[in-house]
């Protein structure tokens, strides 16, 4: 049956099934996997998907999208599928009320910009199920078992490997890749992505040997620490900037991709020649910046800091996919030469 005869078929008991689905779809611990299987129309071949969540068994191409979490909306616009639906995300929004390289792409094209719906840990499976998506796209996400086994009673899931938030961005193409039937277009991306990070370092040999640590709070007395891999960090490495290697010394705090290690132990942060942060709210900023132990830091009080203001900058800074690599590096390289200026000034 087409995908369009499926949704036809079922859309008609979508929210009863909601209301009393009590599918339990094993979790899996193995490593995503795309296994070719038997034809399930056309040229594209049955791709199963396992996550930590269980599997998605993906039959046909897919023609209506949805994602959840970060990243997967702009990789599957740039593999050639404007999600029909998009977990909202207002934070980093701009005034079009969509991520502003999501509204510009899909604009561009000329297509129907998604639906928006609220996510998190209040996702209205209700809404998504409206939607009628014949594949949901989660593996940057944080996205619950519960959620994943309502979502999973009407359409494939893919979810993160092993933990919520916690993906590279090369294993986030290539999942999109391969649940969408597209996977030497991942690969193609990823190498166009790979090119303009070689681009900008060979532009910027400065960077070579500067380190920094990238942080973050969520209130007075608090600090975190993201990972090496974590896609914010991920962004500025591939600048030529290297991670300060006391990060590599930090236990992982589950599911955050990060440390958290209490501003108590800010000292950890001493060796960083430079610090990446954001802030909450300008309140946030003041309280933060205010408290002694903060201003201590050698990078902080010498102003060796990058912390931008803007959210939507905030974000696609934060997320390393094919829409917004290009839109973030034009602006961000001004604000790590400011920063480096400093380190010459002190």
């Amino acid at each position: 049956m087409s995908p369009a005869g499926r949704r036809t078929a079922g859309r008609a008991t979508l929210l009863s099934t909601l209301a009393v689905a009590t599918l339990v779809v094993g979790a899996c611990s193995s490593a995503d996997t795309a296994e070719p299987e038997q034809d399930g129309g056309g040229d594209f071949a049955t791709v199963t998907i396992d996550s930590a969540l269980g599997q998605a068994v993906i039959t046909e191409k897919p023609e209506r999208i949805v994602t959840l979490g970060q990243g997967s909306a702009e990789t599957a616009i740039a593999l050639g599928t404007v999600p029909v639906g998009v977990e909202e995300y207002s934070w980093g929004a701009d005034d079009t009320g969509y991520l502003p390289w999501v509204h510009d792409a899909v604009t561009e094209l000329g297509a129907e910009l998604p639906q928006q719906f609220t996510g998190g840990t209040e996702l209205n499976i209700e809404a998504v199920a409206a939607l009628e998506p014949d594949l949901i796209l989660a593996p940057w996400s944080g996205v619950t078992q519960d959620q994943f086994d309502k979502l999973s009673a009407f359409a494939p899931v893919v979810a993160y490997e092993e933990q919520p938030w916690t993906i590279t961005w090369e294993d986030q193409i290539t999942v999109i890749g391969k649940a969408m039937g597209e996977e030497q277009k991942a690969a193609d991306e990823i190498e166009k992505i790979k090119g303009r990070f070689a681009d900008a370092t060979s532009e910027h040999p400065e960077y070579a040997g500067v380190s920094f640590s990238y942080i973050y709070n969520t209130g007075p007395g608090t600090l975190g620490v993201f990972l090496a891999d974590e896609q914010r960090v991920a962004m500025v490495r591939a600048l030529g900037l290297q991670v300060d290697p006391v990060v590599n010394t930090l236990d992982e705090t589950e599911g955050t991709d990060s440390a958290v290690i209490g501003l108590e132990n800010a000292n950890l942060l001493n060796d960083s020649d430079l610090i990446f942060t954001f802030y909450s709210d300008p309140q946030n900023r003041t309280d933060t910046e205010n408290q002694p132990a903060y201003k201590q830091i050698p990078a902080v009080s010498r102003g060796s800091v990058v912390a931008p203001t803007d959210q939507s900058f905030v974000t696609g800074s934060s997320i390393i996919n094919p829409l917004t690599v290009p839109w973030a590096l034009e602006r961000y390289v001004p604000m790590i030469d400011e920063a480096i200026a400093t380190l010459d000034a002190n």
